[in-house]
């Protein structure tokens, strides 16, 4: 240090203190413009598409909430048209069963009409058949009866005292 102290000349160090100015000057005018052009510049840009970013997720967020809507309503259109389904099922199954019941109910009643109007028929040829051997029992018994003449007194006095008597 000593030495630097006795070797130092004013003249050397005006003139590196001249040149380093001058470096530094066109350094600031060739080097650090440009250069801190460009950090300004980048900055600006990590700006923008710091902003870009942000406004890319919250344009995200918006169409994921549309999303969300989106399904939320499709779920509830899917809702109400199961439940359309289910009513038009329920509503044909008992338009289904009503219709059955009808038709069962003028099966039943055709079946009974026919079933009385057999019954009636089947007494009437009873009635007939029943009347016919009557009439052929009743015949043949008033013949053995009548074939002789006491026995037919007999019967006429009995049918006289039936006859005043009812």
């Amino acid at each position: 240090m000593e030495k630097l102290i006795e070797q130092f000349s004013f003249g050397l160090f005006f003139w590196q203190l001249l040149l380093f100015v001058g470096l530094v000057l066109l350094l600031k005018k060739f080097a650090w413009k440009p250069i801190l052009d460009a950090v300004e510049t980048r900055e600006s840009d990590i700006k923008d598409a710091i902003s870009a970013a942000e406004d890319a997720k919250k344009d995200m967020e918006n169409l994921q909430a549309d999303n969300q809507k989106l399904l939320k309503e499709a779920r509830a259109e899917r809702e109400a048209m199961l439940k359309e389904a289910r009513e038009l099922k329920n509503t044909m199954i008992e338009s289904a069963k009503t219709e059955a019941k009808d038709e069962a109910n003028k099966l039943v009643a055709n079946a009974q009409a026919a079933i009385e109007s057999e019954k009636k028929a089947a007494i009437a040829d009873l009635k007939s058949v029943v009347a016919e051997l009557s009439i052929s029992i009743a015949e043949t018994v008033v013949r053995e009866e009548l074939s002789d003449k006491s026995k037919q007194e007999k019967l006429v006095e009995s049918m006289l005292k039936d006859a005043t008597l009812n």
